[in-house]
């Protein structure tokens, strides 16, 4: 539950840092720069060998893609809508999953998950106060990343499932950082912050995401995937507090109501077995 904290404190950052003046494709740089030299930094330390053929560099490199793009969206939504609900429309990627797998056919989904992906899409229309209003860029942006991260995932389980996760996490976080580097360069888009705050959100987004997801690699094998994708869903409960304490962010009580629903289901389901 400290990683889901930590995760959310990234978010809280990466908003801080928009606020005052740093670009999204500056903040997905540095933290996937950071995160990528910490987790090299982590394989070296265990002695992890790195080694993969020429056909699994460029399958990581194309899931790199994937979440250079889950990236950016999910930071775009950051830096336009309420932090926790970014996060909430964001978390709805195991529903995402779910469907893909089905459609690729590698599985229908169980009757768990026929019931608890329409409960966590009503609740997250509550959330979003979505009933007979346009739904914004924002959210639009963080369904996005949602998808993206759907579509990562998936490449992961047909392409990588074989390589160790830290050697995955780290050649991915590489080409999520290269690929930002070129596009971001040849466009014109890195922007730094303009004052102190935003530079200390920069490098608080960066470290906050570094130690969370290095620490996943320490905690993951002692609890399994399933619990853990069952804690994490703690990080967008815990940004409504963050989010009100840190930027002054609030939603309605229905709001609230309509994220634990979608928590709740999300949860729900990764405690199939």
């Amino acid at each position: 539950m400290i990683i889901a904290v930590t995760f959310g404190a990234n978010h809280i950052s990466a908003r801080i840092a928009f606020d005052h003046g740093a670009s999204v494709v500056t903040g997905v740089f540095a933290r996937s720069l950071f995160t990528s030299l910490a987790v090299f930094a982590l394989l070296h330390l265990q002695g992890v060998p790195i080694a993969l053929s020429r056909r699994q560099l460029w399958r990581a490199a194309l899931v790199g893609v994937a979440l250079a793009v889950q990236s950016y969206c999910l930071y775009s939504a950051v830096s336009q809508i309420t932090v926790a609900l970014a996060l909430l429309a964001f978390n709805t990627f195991p529903v995402m999953l779910s469907l893909m797998s089905w459609a690729a056919g590698r599985g229908r989904p169980s009757a768990r998950a026929a019931i608890a992906m329409p409960v966590a899409l009503l609740g997250l229309s509550i959330a979003l106060d979505a009933w007979g209003k346009p739904i914004n860029a924002g959210v639009l942006w963080a369904l996005a990343a949602g998808f993206a991260f759907a579509t990562a995932l998936f490449l992961i389980d047909v392409w990588l499932k074989e390589v160790d996760g830290r050697l995955r996490s780290a050649l991915t976080m590489a080409a999520v950082a290269l690929i930002v580097a070129v596009i971001g360069g040849a466009l014109g888009a890195f922007r730094a912050p303009a004052d102190a705050a935003g530079w200390t959100g920069l490098a608080l987004l960066s470290v906050f995401y570094g130690l969370a997801i290095t620490s996943v690699f320490v905690v993951l094998p002692r609890m399994g995937s399933s619990s853990y994708a069952v804690v994490l869903n703690f990080e967008p409960i815990s940004l409504l507090f963050l989010g009100w304490v840190i930027l002054g962010q609030a939603i309605a009580p229905i709001q609230v109501l309509g994220a634990f629903v979608v928590v709740g289901a999300i949860a729900w389901l990764g405690l199939k077995k």
